[in-house]
């Protein structure tokens, strides 16, 4: 059957499954969906750092980063989200069940600048739910097809607690398992239990001083943590065009239309969410 006209037009919200939920935290649930249309999955092939709309019909939609990684979204034939519950909308998707429906539009924005990254080793900065976006970067890179394309990967991630710690298997399984690839993990207060480092990141991205040679550094978090991480970076000898980041607690529509999200002459939804920092010194200080 050919595929029809608006197969691929990003504004029409898809029908898809949920088919697998994964408990993150005690706020954060990861929910793999699929197309109800396979031509539809098929074809969708976002970028590392893009989002999409995520909608129940009757309650509304939200922009969500997409978790996986394209090669992942290929081979396994689904779509990762991974939402932290902070309102009506997204409580109602953390009570959906595998097998429940939703609908899925984009994909939108910028994505993370790759091609650019190639032949560098590569800085990921992250806390609490601002590992999601970096991990489709993160998958991406570590991808058989693409590793020999980059250099070392050093991730550095904290959240509030052990209890907050996102994507577990990845961060003490499989990513320490890749090929020159170090994983640095932190909580920003000691606990029963926990051996690991205990600190907040951009004091802890201080501690192991990461040379900026030939290095390029991407971060996601909250803000608070973004604007000492730049911080961090800059003392450290980072130029603007080695740092990478994403701002995306604004957006609602995806594309251009509401104005929830602009920054002075820029939309986030439209101009980014990724932003070089050089980019950003171009913006009003409004975020």
């Amino acid at each position: 059957m050919p595929m029809c006209d608006n197969c691929q037009n990003p504004l029409i919200p898809h029908p898809a499954t949920i088919t697998k939920i994964i408990d993150e935290t005690p706020d954060v649930k990861t929910f793999q969906v699929v197309f109800d249309d396979p031509e539809i999955q098929k074809n969708f092939r976002p970028k590392p750092g893009q989002v999409a709309q995520f909608s129940v019909i009757g309650v509304g939609e939200a922009t969500i980063s997409i978790t996986s990684a394209l090669p992942r979204i290929i081979k396994e034939n689904m779509v990762e989200f991974s939402i932290k519950k902070v309102g009506r909308l997204t409580t109602v998707i953390h009570e959906l069940e595998v097998g429940s429906k939703v609908a899925i539009r984009g994909p939108y924005g910028t994505h993370f600048p790759y091609e650019m990254m190639k032949g560098k080793d590569l800085l990921f900065i992250g806390g609490g739910i601002g590992l999601a976006p970096l991990r489709s970067l993160i998958d991406f890179v570590l991808d058989e097809e693409n590793r020999d394309q980059y250099g070392k990967v050093d991730i550095i991630y904290g959240a509030r607690s052990k209890a907050d710690l996102c994507f577990k298997y990845d961060l003490f399984d499989r990513w320490p398992k890749c090929k020159d690839t170090n994983v640095y993990v932190t909580i920003d207060r000691e606990e029963p239990g926990w051996d690991g480092h205990v600190g907040f990141v951009p004091s802890y991205l201080e501690e192991l001083n990461p040379s900026p040679e030939n290095r390029v550094a991407i971060t996601c978090g909250p803000p608070i943590m973004i604007k000492f991480v730049l911080q961090g970076l800059e003392k450290m000898g980072y130029k603007d065009d080695q740092v990478i980041t994403t701002l995306e607690l604004k957006m609602k529509c995806g594309i251009g239309k509401c104005g929830r999200c602009n920054i002075g002459y820029k939309y986030v939804c439209v101009d980014g969410p990724v932003f070089s920092l050089a980019q950003l010194r171009e913006l009003p200080p409004e975020f």
